[in-house]
């Protein structure tokens, strides 16, 4: 899945001690001295594939202010369908297979973002700079080739080194503005019809896909931080299946030749899907038999509150998600339920470190040669590594949001806010809420709350040293002891 990033403004109030957060869970901060000289010298002279595919027009489309840019696309419609071009950063070939660059590389394992700053798997030079696909630089490339039949289903698939250049950079706002006015860029004019065709796809593979808002932390009118809810736009949606449909192919890819590197997420079980239905039933939510839980939740409008409550029982489908290696025998269980396919991580190589490597095999496998014995004996390392930076950035988000949360709060003990009641757990007494305004999450005894259910609740008070606090519904005892933020 692409990574989620927070763009922070460029100048904002010091409410908030950030850095502080990040030195108590070990972020990394500075590039180490070694690893930067390495990155200067390469960035100053980067690598020159012999094959020159400047003449794509491509363009890349990320969150407004972006300048890591891993991913620029052209797309074409042709009589027999479409073709795909997708550019992905070769980050490769500016990182050695040894050195400083490379350790500090696999130590930080991928970019975590804080609302103030990001922190990156690569020194800026690379990351903002040289290997970046920024618009109207030469850089080279992961060049992707995907043919697509008339109802979006890949045929010819093939992958290649190349120079690149991208001729615009874009943002998901302007881009879907643009498709609102009817005047798409030329390089991405099939992109929404390709982008439903995918989403066809994604249906009958019976993929689970949860539309939920995100609650972002972005800064207010006056520089300070507050949270805000944020939909996918339907650019959006389009623009990640691009990235999927090239994940599935590249999983294929790799299965094909028996050596690779997978995102997996073992389907879930059947007690799983049994209490989803137990909920979807006492929320009111149509579950015909025989329907798999992702087509019965492509069907519903996440705005309704009963609906918000069952995609929140949801999310217990898509836990146990991993990279697993292989070389030789294929995976017991290779699939990725959340895709309903195959699936691999290749297209954010700027801040993920396993793309690096499963773009490398797919490039060897795609020039008929070898994998390199450097990819191949990381392939089996990779896990370990992308889980710990995986809780740290988990940690982090978490730790920031709610930091933000009790921010926002402070200074309002006694007030009622409005809030939807997400899930009810009888067995431990425990209900999650979200208060409407802010979006924040909270925990409370759950007697006498059923969940989707709408109602007053009391912030009785706020500890700013440990960033929790109390909430109670307003027609009932308020309970004691302090209740820790749970991130939205």
């Amino acid at each position: 899945m692409p990574i989620r990033r927070i763009h922070p403004p460029r100048v904002t109030a010091a409410v908030i001690d950030f850095p502080a957060i990040r030195a108590r869970l070990g972020i990394p901060g500075v590039y180490p001295a070694a690893a930067d000289a390495e990155a200067v010298a390469v960035a100053a002279d980067p690598p020159q594939p012999a094959l020159d595919r400047t003449d794509l027009p491509l363009v890349t489309i990320d969150p407004i202010g972006s300048m890591d840019l891993d991913q620029a696309m052209h797309l074409e419609k042709t009589p027999a369908g479409f073709v795909v071009h997708y550019a992905i950063a070769d980050v490769a070939s500016f990182v050695g297979e040894t050195g400083a660059l490379h350790d500090e590389t696999w130590r930080r394992g991928e970019t975590l973002y804080s609302p103030d700053l990001a922190t990156p798997l690569h020194p800026r030079e690379l990351s903002e700079g040289a290997a970046s696909l920024l618009p109207d630089l030469v850089r080279p490339a992961a060049l992707w080739r995907i043919e697509l039949d008339p109802t979006g289903e890949p045929g010819h698939v093939r992958v290649e080194r190349a120079l690149v250049r991208s001729v615009a950079r874009l943002d998901y706002l302007g881009v879907q503005a643009d498709l609102d006015a009817g005047r798409l860029h030329p390089s991405i004019a099939a992109l929404p019809e390709i982008g439903r065709l995918r989403q066809a796809a994604a249906r009958r593979r019976h993929a689970i896909s949860l539309d939920l808002p995100d609650a972002e932390v972005v800064p207010d009118a006056v520089g300070h931080w507050t949270l805000s809810l944020r939909a996918q736009n339907e650019i959006e949606k389009a623009n990640a299946e691009i990235s999927l449909l090239t994940g599935i192919c590249a999983a294929r890819m790799m299965m094909d030749a028996g050596i690779g590197l997978l995102r997996t997420l073992p389907p879930a079980s059947a007690d799983q899907v049994a209490l989803l239905r137990k909920s979807a039933a006492a929320l009111g939510i149509p579950w015909p038999d025989g329907v798999p839980a992702g087509d019965v939740i492509a069907e519903l409008d996440s705005s309704r509150p009963t609906v918000a409550a069952f995609l929140d029982d949801a999310v217990h489908l898509l836990r146990g998600a991993g990279y697993t290696p292989f070389d030789g025998a294929v995976p017991a269980q290779p699939l990725h339920a959340g895709v309903g396919s195959i699936y691999a991580h290749v297209t954010a190589p700027l801040r993920r470190l396993a793309d690096r490597y499963a773009t490398e095999v797919c490039l060897a496998l795609c020039a008929g040669h070898p994998v390199p014995p450097w990819v191949r004996e990381a392939l089996p390392k990779l896990s370990p590594v992308m889980a710990a930076s995986g809780r740290r950035a988990s940690d982090l988000e978490r730790a920031c949001t709610g930091a933000v949360s009790v921010f926002l709060l402070t200074g309002r003990e006694g007030a009622t806010f409005q809030a939807t009641v997400l899930q009810v757990e009888t067995v431990k007494n425990q209900a999650t809420v979200l208060l409407h305004e802010p979006p924040v999450r909270a925990r409370c005894a759950a007697t006498g709350l059923t969940e989707g259910s709408i109602g007053p609740v009391r912030l009785v008070s706020v500890d700013q040293d440990t960033n929790t606090f109390v909430v109670a519904p307003v027609e009932r005892t308020i309970p004691g002891g302090a209740v820790t933020l749970v991130a939205v």
